[in-house]
């Protein structure tokens, strides 16, 4: 057997106003036979099929691997290099039996609704029928029609925060390896829930769904089940959840038991109707918790979901509230980042922090802070994948702890405060821009969690999004649409 695989990953939020261009790529990964490299978060499937390929014998193909962090569409000329690469490693590495593609499920580009379902069709032409194609994706994607006709097997990680990729790499393998040796006959049916929500998997109603569809798997003939949650800041007609199931060779099975996830979905709904706090209730709860750190998510400024990662805020309303003892991070800031490192550790400096990129992003706001502490070519831990954060200083702002950094990326991690000598246990509140994927590593110093409902690029109330492409049949924007 002969296998090729390939990463081209990033998510696209239509609504952005910064362009995912070479720059965006070229910053976080941009090369070729990734799988020999200590693996990132995205390429972690390339080394996962590499070492189970050699394993048994196959011959492996590798094209190029590279990964954006979440922006705005990706400038098409950008996008079609890109896959013409891939799709000229594939072509040169023929006669291939399996190919395997770890992209995110909801890129965008120029004049490219679905990249992924583009990617996948053009593979399929030069595959041809007879071959299997694999396909590994984020859950928040748009599950299109183009992608289920063309690929055999399609995994969605099952946790958020993703601290599966790799497991579901191995997944990915599996069915793939099985198909193509004859066997099993992997049939995909999908269900339209009708939903847009966020499922944070850790906590219930979604454990135990998550846990219900794990158990599935491997019986009865069912090979995989995958729940494809949607990326509700995507302008894509298919925009939306959706359950994936695959069958050994029974698509109305598989079918079937789509739907009925589906319906289990739908009935677990108000449990899962976004209730987040604002900002000045979330500051409220923090300021009276008996116990500390409290962990305040800055929802809407993720850069893991295209927003620029400088919005002010939070920073505004815990500076008129005259809080201390309050870390806030990662703020994109690569011009006061570089001021920073020239004046040095210990220096005092009157400074113009965030409200750079646009309207979403706040005011920036003025402040005479003293540098911290600095970190040149600093990391973080995303599971066991290690991250990238460019430079990174801490400012400090009469009790008010400000970490920036050159790379824009959302915080996963302590190490983005520790690594910098930054105390956490001193700390009463801690704020980070993520949505979720802080979770696994600060659930455990955390007193309390709690996730804001924040102005910025990727507000959370799903009934105000201006799609042009999307309908509105779909709850909570419509509570009941299949009526």
């Amino acid at each position: 057997m002969k296998m090729f695989m390939a990463a081209l990953v990033t998510e696209t939020n239509s609504f952005s106003p910064i362009p995912t261009g070479w720059s965006g790529f070229k910053e976080q990964s941009y090369i070729k036979n990734a799988s020999t490299l200590p693996p990132s978060a995205f390429s972690s499937a390339l080394v996962v099929w590499r070492n189970r390929a050699e394993a048994i014998g196959w011959e492996v193909a590798e094209g190029l691997a590279t990964f954006a962090q979440p922006a705005g569409p990706t400038i098409r000329s950008v996008y079609e290099t890109m896959r013409d690469d891939i799709l000229a490693d594939l072509k040169a590495a023929m006669p291939v039996d399996v190919v395997l593609l770890m992209m995110h499920g909801a890129m965008i580009a120029e004049g490219y609704d679905d990249c992924e379902g583009d990617m996948l069709a053009r593979a399929r032409e030069i595959m041809g029928d007879g071959a299997t194609i694999g396909l590994e994706i984020d859950p928040h994607c748009h599950l299109t029609e183009a992608m289920l006709e063309a690929a055999n097997v399609i995994v969605c990680f099952k946790e958020y925060p993703h601290v599966d990729m790799p497991e579901r790499a191995e997944e990915v393998f599996t069915l793939c390896a099985d198909a193509a040796a004859g066997r099993t006959n992997p049939v995909m049916r999908d269900y339209d829930c009708r939903m847009m929500a966020m499922y944070h998997t850790p906590f219930e109603p979604m454990r135990s769904y998550v846990d219900e569809m794990a158990a599935l798997e491997g019986q009865d003939g069912i090979l995989s089940v995958s729940l494809a949650h949607g990326f509700p800041w995507g302008d894509n007609p298919r925009c939306g959840t959706r359950t994936l199931v695959i069958s050994d060779g029974n698509p109305d099975q598989a079918e079937q038991l789509a739907r009925d996830l589906g319906g289990k979905l739908w009935g677990l709904r108000e449990k899962l109707r976004i209730k987040y706090p604002d900002i000045e209730g979330g500051l409220t709860r923090a300021v009276a918790a008996n116990e500390t750190p409290v962990v305040l998510a800055d929802f809407a400024d993720n850069a893991g979901g295209g927003a620029p990662s400088d919005s002010t805020f939070m920073l505004r309303a815990v500076l008129d509230r005259g809080l201390q003892d309050v870390a806030l991070a990662t703020f994109w800031d690569p011009v006061l980042v570089m001021m920073c490192i020239d004046a040095g550790t210990n220096a005092r400096m009157q400074v113009r922090l965030g409200g750079k990129t646009g309207p979403m992003s706040g005011d920036p706001i003025d402040l005479d802070v003293t540098v911290r502490g600095i970190k040149i070519g600093a990391t973080q831990l995303f599971g066991k994948a290690v991250q990238q954060l460019g430079d990174t200083v801490w400012l400090e702002a009469d009790g008010v702890h400000i970490v920036l950094s050159t790379l824009r990326t959302q915080t996963f991690h302590p190490q983005v405060f520790t690594d910098l000598g930054m105390d956490l246990e001193q700390m009463k509140i801690i704020v980070v821009k993520s949505s979720q994927h802080f979770y696994a590593a600060f659930e455990s110093l955390a007193a309390e969690v709690i996730h804001l409902a924040t102005p910025g690029a990727i507000n959370p109330d799903f009934t105000i999004i201006p799609y042009t492409k999307r309908d509105d049949n779909y709850w909570p924007k419509t509570e009941n649409p299949f009526t």
